[in-house]
C-alpha cells in the first residue's frame, strides 16, 4: 500500500520544549510559514519528563507575556538548599556558600510536561499543525542526499511484521527543512549524526538516568518554593549523581536520583539506588503518611559543550536535547532547549525567506556562537569531565574551575563514552539492595504501572538487538547482564529453564517507559531503540 504524502515549509520531529518553541517562532517571524509537528506521545506532553526547575530566560524571550498568557510557572522557588549525605547524617551547604550553579532566585518549579502542553496550545493558535500519536519512523532524503522530511510509522503490523486486519501506511511529511527535536539520545537524530558525520570533531555524547517519582505529602511537610538537591550517598563517591527534591504546587514533591551513566560496577541499578536514597533520616520523614502519585525515567545528555555535534546538515538541523542542549552544572535544560528552538527557527525563515531550501542552515550555529546559551554552555563545559573524576576531586577542580577561573580556564577537559567506562563483573563487588516495604520504597512493576505505560503487545519489539547472541555469549558471560539492572522499567529479564540452566534475555518491551537508558549504556553497544507505533508509552500527567 503506497504512503501518502504531504509537503510543508518545514516539519518538526518531537513536541518537547525545543520544537514547540521553534514552531511557535516559525509562526511569529511569518505566519504564512507551513508549519507541521508530529510528537510520538499520545499528547504533547505525554512523554516529557524533567525535575524541573526551569529559568524562564528563553521564554521571556519566546513570549515575553508569558504570565498574562497563563504559562503553567506557578512556584517561585523560594529557597536553595544543598546537603552532603553520608548513609545516616548529612552536612547542610551554608546558602552563601553555594556556587552560582546551585543558586535559584528567579526560577520556578514546574512540571515541564505542563508546561509544554501549555507551549502546544500556543502552537495551535498560531496556526501550527500538531499531531500527536504520530511517530518519526524514517528519515527520507532527496536525490542528491538532503533531507527531504520523514515518514510516519506503519500502524497495525504484527509481531511477526506481517500487516494486520487494521494495518495503516505511515505518511510522507516533506519539508523545505526538517528540524528534530526528539530529546535525548533521539533515534533518527543517531541516524542524522551518522549519515553526515556530525560528531567528527565532537567528543562522544556522556549520559545520565534520571529516576522521578511525585508525591503528595503532608502539609506540614511542605515547603513551597524549596529546592534541594543532595550529593553523595547513596551513590559511591566515584559515581557522578546526585539527588532533587522539589517542593511546589499543593503539598506536591518531586523527587529524584541523577545517575551519570559511565558508572563502573555492572551491578549498580540506579532504580535501586533511587529507592535508597528515599530512605535516608533526613528524607524519609519528609513522606510520611504521604502519597507516591507518579513514576518516570528519562536518559539525559551531559556531556556539555564539547559533547554537541555539528548542529546543521543538508535540509535541517538538530535542537534541544536531541544535540545536547543541556547545562549539566545547572541540572537545567528547558531553557536551553527553547533557545536553540528559536535560533534553529530563525535560521529556517531566513533560508525560506530567502527562496532557499534543503541547504545547510549555517546560520544556525553562527547565531548559538553569538549567543548567550552559547556563553552558558562555555562556562559549564568542564563540570562533567571533572565530576567524572569522583565527587570529591570533582567538586575541588569545578569549584576552581567556577570561582577562580569564573568559567574561563585555558583547557577543555574531555569526555569519554559510556559505555565503554563498565568493567567486567568479577572485577566488581555486588550491591545488595534492600527489598521494597510497598510504603516508601517499591519494585519496577508497580513503578511502571504509575507511569501509565502502554505498548499494543501484536507488533515488532522496537528493542532491537544487532546480534542476538550478544547478550548470553557477552553481556551475562563478562557483565552479569546489566541490562536487567540499568533499565528502570524491568523490560531486560534473564530467564532460564525449570533446571535453571540455557539461560536466554527475555525483552518485556510493553514495560519501557522510552528513557534510552539501554541504547547507551549497553556494553557492546547492541541494543538499538526505535520507535514504537505511535501514541504508545508512558503518558506522563504532572511530571
Amino acid at each position: 500500500m503506497q504512503r501518502e504524502a504531504m509537503e510543508f515549509d518545514v516539519v518538526i520531529v518531537g513536541g518537547g520544549p525545543a520544537g514547540l518553541s521553534a514552531a511557535i517562532r516559525l509562526k511569529q517571524i511569518n505566519p504564512e510559514i507551513n508549519v507541521c509537528l508530529i510528537e510520538k506521545g499520545a499528547e504533547v506532553g505525554a512523554h516529557i519528563l524533567s525535575g524541573a526547575v526551569m529559568d524562564p530566560r528563553a521564554l521571556d524571550e519566546l513570549i515575553p507575556d508569558w504570565k498574562e498568557q497563563g504559562a503553567p510557572l506557578e512556584t517561585a522557588v523560594s529557597r536553595d538548599r544543598f546537603a552532603y549525605l553520608t548513609e545516616h547524617g548529612f552536612v547542610d551547604l551554608p546558602e552563601l556558600m553555594l556556587p552560582g550553579c546551585f543558586r535559584n532566585h528567579g526560577n520556578y518549579i514546574v512540571s515541564l510536561g505542563q508546561v509544554c502542553r501549555w507551549l502546544g496550545a500556543q502552537a495551535e493558535a498560531l496556526g501550527v499543525e500538531v499531531y500527536p500519536g504520530f511517530a518519526g519512523a524514517e528519515i527520507l532524503y532527496d536525490e542528491k542526499g538532503a533531507v527531504r522530511g520523514v515518514a510516519t510509522g506503519n500502524m497495525g503490523v504484527t509481531r511477526e511484521g506481517e500487516e494486520g486486519p487494521n494495518f495503516q501506511p505511515g505518511m510522507e511529511l516533506l519539508a523545505k527543512y526538517t528540524l528534530f527535536a526528539e530529546g535525548c539520545r533521539g533515534h533518527l537524530g543517531k541516524e542524522i549524526e551518522a549519515r553526515f558525520n556530525l560528531r567528527a570533531d565532537s567528543d562522544p555524547q556522556t549520559y545520565a538516568i534520571g529516576i522521578k517519582e511525585l508525591w503528595e505529602i503532608d502539609p506540614e511537610q511542605h515547603e513551597k518554593g524549596l529546592v534541594m538537591h543532595t550529593a553523595g550517598w547513596p551513590l559511591k563517591n566515584d559515581t557522578y549523581g546526585g539527588g532533587f527534591i522539589y517542593h511546589f504546587g499543593d503539598n506536591l514533591v518531586s523527587i529524584g536520583l541523577v545517575t551519570g551513566l559511565g558508572y563502573k560496577n555492572p551491578f549498580l541499578s540506579p532504580f535501586e539506588e533511587m529507592q535508597r536514597l528515599k530512605t535516608h533520616p533526613q528524607i524519609a520523614k519528609l513522606f510520611k503518611g504521604g502519597k507516591r502519585l507518579a513514576y518516570g525515567a528519562r536518559a539525559l545528555a551531559a556531556g556539555g559543550l564539547q559533547s554537541m555535534p555539528k548542529l546543521d546538515f543538508p535540509g535541517g538541523a538538530l535542537i534541544g536535547d536531541d544535540a545536547g542542549f543541556l547545562v549539566a552544572s545547572r541540572i537545567k535544560g528547558s531553557h536551553a532547549a527553547i533557545k536553540s528552538g528559536m535560533l534553529g527557527a530563525e535560521a529556517a525563515a531566513a533560508a525560506l525567506a530567502a527562496g532557499r531550501s534543503a541547504d545547510e542552515l549555517s546560520a544556525y550555529p553562527q547565531a548559538f556562537r553569538n549567543s548567550w546559551l552559547y556563553e552558558e554552555l562555555h562556562t559549564a563545559r568542564n563540570f562533567k569531565p571533572w565530576m567524572a573524576k569522583g565527587l570529591f576531586t570533582g567538586s575541588l577542580m569545578f569549584g576552581i574551575d567556577q570561582v577562580l577561573l569564573r568559567g574561563k580556564a585555558p583547557w577543555t577537559l574531555h569526555n569519554t563514552a559510556d559505555h565503554a567506562k563498565l568493567l567486567p563483573a568479577a572485577e566488581c563487588k555486588p550491591i545488595a539492595y534492600p527489598k521494597p516495604d510497598g510504603v516508601l520504597t517499591f519494585d519496577r512493576l508497580s513503578s511502571v504501572f504509575l507511569s501509565n505505560t502502554n505498548h499494543e503487545e501484536d507488533q515488532p519489539c522496537h528493542l532491537k538487538l544487532r546480534d542476538a547472541g550478544v547478550p548470553i555469549a557477552t553481556n551475562l558471560a563478562l557483565y552479569d547482564a546489566p541490562e536487567q539492572r540499568y533499565c528502570p522499567a524491568g523490560v531486560y529479564e534473564i530467564v532460564r529453564d525449570d533446571t535453571g540452566n540455557n539461560p536466554r534475555l527475555q525483552i518485556n518491551a510493553q514495560n519501557c517507559v522510552h528513557c534510552k537508558t539501554c541504547d547507551i549504556k549497553d556494553p557492546t553497544q547492541n541494543i538499538n531503540w526505535v520507535v514504537p507505533q505511535g501514541g504508545e508509552g508512558p503518558i506522563y500527567t504532572q511530571m
